[in-house]
């Protein structure tokens, strides 16, 4: 099955959190935060604009994204677990 977003949705896939602090405590599952980090898997045609026509989006599958805490809705495809969001809860593009 593939997931494919539409108007201006973005498809990302959470990156992985970090096992340890930076002083190398060793963090439990349940001491973990969600990231805010992910990477971009499918992004939608655009916002429709007023006139009719398509904003472009500004990011594009393969980006690396940061986003806000509460961003999007949790799915699973695949048994992948992936994030439906706004293109506007991402707050940048990490290069």
């Amino acid at each position: 099955m593939k997931l494919r977003p539409l108007g201006d949705k973005v498809v990302v896939k959470r990156v992985e959190a970090e096992e340890r602090t930076s002083g190398g405590i060793v963090l439990p599952d349940t001491a973990k935060e969600k990231p805010q980090r992910g990477k971009v898997v499918s992004v939608g045609p655009g916002k429709l604009l007023e006139s009719g026509q398509r904003a472009t989006p500004t990011v594009k599958a393969g980006d690396n994204v940061l986003f806000t805490s509460y961003a999007g809705t949790e799915v699973k495809v695949a048994g992948e677990e992936l994030l439906v969001m706004d293109e506007s809860d991402i707050m940048a593009i990490l290069d």
